[in-house]
């Protein structure tokens, strides 16, 4: 049975021995001031801080565990555009066509950046743009999808493609689909060695990274901000809010507007190189129209399958989702009926009430957060455009500014209805609605 294997429980990312981000971590304790403390050393932190130490700027960041220990070292290293959840028209019945428009235009300049910044600073993080197969789980889903694909490229000049059943095999060594779309500008890397990079950029531009420094308490107003944690206090001209999905309860503005669910990655045990080509043919990502999005790619050396989705649980319970994940995998793949899950582990995505990002500032705080999901193509980028705000440089303007940052009545940043949502969809898929 797949629960009762035995697994490393640790993102399979950290088992590099390239992965030592304690290396650039401070041992010193946090000095009483800064020109910028940034909460939170993720993507969009180390992104910020980066960008501001290079402009001369004395920062600080502050993590509550290390670098790396949240979700930008966890996720299943897939990039993409990021289009927002709710599509084009969605977007246009909420914003108008040319403001959805900007906003998906946008989405697409995020991932351009990413690939530009990973190229130009030259950071060994395994990226490969080899494009991503998503299947239609059920027939009708085809014909949604070649639509979606059609205005896609009408509207945005997206390059992609529609596949048909009959040549599904191409793409993938699966029967499970109804033939799906290619996303051909699409790629994958190694998740824990982009933060490192980021890391280590920062660092050697004079940021300085604290880990185990919980943030407790943000007050004061812009230009002189304290920061609070449990044993020191700072004081800051600028602040950056860059938790995300581990946004702190005592951080409560930020967490009321943030729903956080936890997503569950497995990587199989070492696989043949035939038995990774006859899964990926052209070793690309993966994903396909179930509610419950499963995401699953071959890792950059082409020895295992990392395969991931929604975990069921808001608490990390690693026998529950190998079992989950497990049988989803040998779903979509029987071949792999007889392989072992060697590493196992989640993490937590940040979701919003509106589906979309949020960049923006409030009571002096300036925050980056709500990527739904799709951290790794959005959260350097806004990283960096919350940094040029700070900086007062046009160029830190984007398309999600002056969208409201909306909770919920009676919301305080628990999602208790996530189980019960998350098992719907789950029977929605089951019965193929």
């Amino acid at each position: 049975m797949a629960g009762s294997e035995t697994f490393t429980h640790q993102p399979f990312w950290w088992s590099d021995f390239r992965f030592q981000p304690d290396n650039y971590v401070q041992s010193d304790r946090p000095p009483k001031k800064a020109d910028v403390v940034v909460v939170g050393a993720g993507y969009t932190g180390l992104s910020a801080a980066l960008t501001l130490a290079r402009a001369g700027r004395s920062v600080v960041v502050l993590d509550a565990e290390c670098p790396g220990w949240g979700c930008s070292a966890r996720n299943g290293g897939l990039l993409g555009p990021s289009f927002h959840k709710l599509g084009l028209k969605g977007l246009e019945r909420a914003y108008g066509k040319e403001k959805a428009r900007a906003i998906m235009l946008e989405s697409l300049d995020c991932m351009r950046s990413l690939i530009s910044f990973v190229e130009k600073e030259e950071i060994d993080c395994e990226l490969v743009m080899r494009g991503r197969f998503r299947g239609a789980v059920h027939p009708r889903h085809y014909d949604s999808l070649a639509q979606q694909v059609e205005v896609m490229q009408r509207e945005l000049g997206l390059n992609a493609h529609m596949v048909a059943k009959s040549e599904q095999h191409h793409e993938i060594g699966s029967d499970l689909y109804h033939g799906g779309a290619v996303y051909e500008d699409d790629g994958t890397l190694q998740p824990a060695l982009l933060l490192q990079g980021l890391l280590r950029k920062a660092t050697q531009a004079g940021a300085k990274v604290y880990g185990g420094q919980a943030v407790q308490d943000i007050s004061g107003s812009e230009s002189k901000l304290a920061i609070y944690t449990k044993v020191h206090s700072l004081v800051a001209r600028n602040v950056i809010v860059a938790t995300n999905g581990y946004t702190p309860k005592k951080l409560q503005w930020f967490r009321r507007r943030i729903i956080p669910i936890r997503s569950a990655v497995t990587a199989t045990e070492e696989l043949p190189p035939e038995k990774i080509l006859e899964l990926s043919p052209k070793l690309r990502g993966h994903g396909d129209t179930h509610r419950l999005v499963f995401y699953y790619r071959p890792s950059a050396d082409g020895k295992r399958m990392i395969f991931g989705g929604r975990a069921k649980d808001l608490k990390d319970n690693p026998q529950e989702y190998v079992t989950y994940l497990g049988n989803a995998m040998r779903r979509i793949y029987p071949q792999l009926q007889s392989v072992k899950t060697e590493y196992a582990w989640s993490g937590v995505v940040a979701y919003t009430f509106d589906h979309a990002p949020h960049v923006g500032k409030i009571d002096g705080v300036h925050y980056a957060m709500g990527y739904c999901g799709s951290g790794v193509g959005r959260a350097v980028y806004f990283g960096r455009k919350t940094a040029l705000k700070i900086l007062n440089d046009p160029e830190g303007r984007t398309e999600l500014d002056d969208l409201p940052f909306e909770s919920r009545p009676l919301y305080t940043g628990y999602p208790w209805f996530m189980p019960f949502m998350i098992r719907w969809h789950a029977f929605a898929d089951k019965m193929g609605w």
